[in-house]
């Protein structure tokens, strides 16, 4: 910093002024000192820096799976946002065999220079409910369920089940069959009480449900069980890749989507993966949640109290496309 000053005739506190983004800086003097740094190779010392104002402009990320589709889309939102506010990301996963609770998984980012935490907890975990983070370090999650002492934000897993079942019975169908995620999952678990909440209060029968794993294998088995079902005319898979499956399952046994059987997924994953895709889907705005969840934690971290217990809701969004068919 004093070599940089030397260079442009200033003194060193106007180089710390530029060096941090300070709007008491003339214009040219500015771009003098930025010429300076340049010419020497200087960068900013952010280890210095944080030793100094007491922040690290990181952001902790904990999920259980990265490779999810749901996840990464995620993941791939607040690394965009974080790097346009000029924070960097730090990743870790809840391992298999690992004592998966959030205290853990805090007492682990806790030991890494993070000024705030992001916890995407797709499965559930025992200390969820009455969990205090550290007063020292913000912490948001995208859960299903609102917590009782962290902001909270995700999708309407819930509502997207209700949505789907309204839809297909809108299209004359008297009864709606699903394939379910793992039970492990909180998004499974609210989407199979949505869908069976959603025809008990219409008085629709209810019937027995597929459990799958996520994967189109999984679908594609259900479809050809459901393939022999006569009463089976709508199929709300819980994912697109088991939704596509089944598509295939229920093909391979000779009955044709939506002549025969109108289906609908979630997420819009197959778009750009699937040529002449024709699979109607609640798409799941995945971008929304990680910008919103970075939204809270920045904040949190820039002073800026952000409500606990209530949950921000991401509206979801039905698109339309072949696979779904009027028989009203």
């Amino acid at each position: 910093m004093q070599d940089v000053a030397k260079a442009a005739g200033v003194s060193p506190q106007t180089v710390s002024r530029v060096a941090n983004d300070s709007n008491a800086v003339k214009p040219e003097t500015r771009q003098r000192v930025e010429a300076a740094m340049e010419r020497l190779g200087y960068r900013p010392n952010y280890a210095a820096r944080a030793l100094k104002h007491g922040r690290f402009q990181d952001i902790g990320v904990v999920m259980f799976d990265t490779t999810r589709f749901g996840n990464a889309r995620i993941l791939d939102s607040i690394v965009t946002h974080a790097a346009e506010d000029g924070y960097s990301v730090t990743i870790q996963t809840m391992s298999n065999g690992a004592e998966r609770t959030l205290a853990s998984a805090i007492d682990r980012m806790q030991r890494q220079p993070v000024d705030g935490v992001i916890v995407v907890l797709e499965e559930r975990i025992s200390d969820f409910v009455g969990y205090k983070p550290p007063r020292e370090l913000p912490v948001v999650l995208i859960s299903e369920a609102a917590a009782d002492h962290c902001p909270t934000v995700d999708a309407d897993q819930y509502g997207c089940s209700t949505a789907i079942v309204d839809y297909l019975m809108s299209k004359g169908h008297k009864t709606v069959y699903h394939i379910a995620g793992p039970v492990t999952s909180r998004a499974a678990v609210s989407r199979v009480q949505g869908w069976r909440e959603a025809l008990e209060q219409i008085g629709a029968r209810v019937p027995s449900m597929y459990i799958g794993d996520w994967c189109a294998d999984s679908g594609y088995q259900a479809g050809v069980a459901l393939a022999h079902d006569p009463e089976c005319t709508a199929i709300y898979a819980a994912n697109d890749q088991m939704a596509y499956g089944a598509m295939l399952g229920l093909e391979s046994a000779g009955k044709r989507v939506p002549e025969d059987v109108s289906i609908v997924g979630v997420d819009d994953s197959l778009v750009d993966v699937v040529p002449r895709l024709n699979l109607t889907t609640m798409r799941m705005r995945n971008d929304a949640i990680g910008a919103t969840a970075f939204s809270m934690v920045r904040r949190q971290c820039e002073g800026e109290k952000v409500p606990a217990g209530i949950k921000t809701v991401i509206p979801t969004e039905l698109i339309e496309r072949g696979s779904v068919r009027d028989i009203s």
